[in-house]
């Protein structure tokens, strides 16, 4: 793999502070417009992603390795992974201390709920989103949608074994009938299962068409009023709530993928300055660890609230906003928290992302080496 997507690298950086703000509830802020609140669909643009990049990676390959692709694709998401819910397992004993010493509940009771330790081997196994047993918002809440894009990746390696050159048609049948039962209702395989493959192989079909006609040069004006479209487009779609919004989504995510694939236009010019291209680097560590930042958050402004008497982290519709009060310092202390979470994903990338990724390769090395 030798091309580097750039601009839709830069598009998963943007997509997971979106769902940084989705998860984040400051008064009187922009974290409650339209758009933000329905920056959850940003998730189904991931696996759309993942889809196309995977393909990109391993679709064509003459000299596809099992070992290999396991390798690097497990030690890719669990190290951070690991991580993370090791994190939130602390935070259980900081609740059960707290409650135990203070009488302080955090929105709920200590390994209870969405703590509860049955539920942390479905965590660590990342299979707690894929059956209706487990919960897949316990412990570290984004990480439902790594638990079901880690077993799609074995599912699409199992395509290319099994379907070679008609593997395109295995991606369109599942991704038709997975997005066919969300239409229905069905209620197996659970719904995140099935947005997931649907996004996933739709993205992967979205490649093949790609790698068939990227000798086709768009003008640069063209391609600029497609790519602003396509933008005005997702926004529209993700800020409203209309009927099968996550269908059409599917469909309008994947044709903003072809389009920006190829790199053209003004918002592509943008997109391929560093800063962005930096969010995507960093794009899987805010996506990990920002649920963490705004526990704290939220728990810091509870304990203020109990012992200051002023409403910092009030209950609206059972959503636990937090507020300082005035709202230019709550529009600040967003911006503060995004600040925070992309600082602490330079350590998290370099040091658990990257490590990770040296491990695989020299696991790798070793097995590749002779005796």
């Amino acid at each position: 793999m030798t091309q580097r997507f750039l601009v839709l690298d830069s598009f998963r950086g943007l997509c997971a502070l979106s769902v940084v703000v989705f998860h984040l509830h400051v008064v009187s802020t922009f974290t409650e417009a339209d758009f933000f609140r329905g920056s959850g669909l940003l998730v189904e643009f991931f696996f759309v992603l993942s889809g196309f990049v995977l393909s990109h990676g391993y679709a064509f390959s003459n000299h596809l390795s099992f070992k290999q692709f396991a390798v690097l694709r497990s030690f890719r998401l669990f190290p951070l992974h690991i991580v993370m819910l090791v994190v939130f397992i602390l935070f259980e004993f900081g609740k059960l201390a707290a409650y135990q010493w203070g009488g302080l509940l955090f929105n709920s009771a200590p390994f209870t709920g969405l703590g509860a330790p049955s539920e942390i081997l479905p965590n660590f196994f990342l299979v707690h989103a894929w059956s209706s047993l487990t919960d897949p918002w316990s412990f570290n809440s984004p990480s439902w949608s790594i638990s079901i894009e880690y077993y799609i990746y074995f599912i699409f390696f199992a395509t290319l074994l099994l379907f070679k050159s008609y593997k395109i048609l295995a991606w369109t049948f599942i991704s038709f009938v997975m997005l066919w039962l969300i239409a229905k209702e069905a209620i197996f395989p659970v719904l995140d299962v099935q947005r997931g493959l649907s996004c996933f192989f739709a993205g992967g079909v979205t490649y093949y068409l790609y790698s068939r006609l990227n000798y086709l040069k768009f003008n640069y004006l063209v391609a600029s009023l497609l790519e602003a479209l396509l933008l005005v487009l997702v926004v529209c779609i993700v800020a409203s709530s209309i009927e099968y919004r996550s269908l059409i989504s599917t469909f309008l995510f994947c044709a903003t993928v072809f389009i920006y694939s190829f790199e053209v236009g003004f918002i592509s010019s943008v997109l391929k300055r560093s800063v962005f291209t930096r969010l995507g680097e960093l794009s899987y560590s805010i996506y990990m660890t920002h649920a963490a930042v705004i526990f704290v958050l939220v728990s810091l402004a509870m304990v203020m609230q109990k012992i200051t008497g002023l409403q910092l982290a009030p209950m609206v519709d059972d959503v636990r906003f937090v507020t300082t009060g005035y709202q230019l310092p709550n529009i600040i202390l967003v911006f503060c928290v995004l600040a925070l979470v992309v600082f602490i994903s330079f350590f998290t990338h370099k040091y658990i992302e990257k490590w990770g990724q040296r491990k695989a390769r020299v696991l790798l090395s070793k097995a590749a080496s002779p005796a």
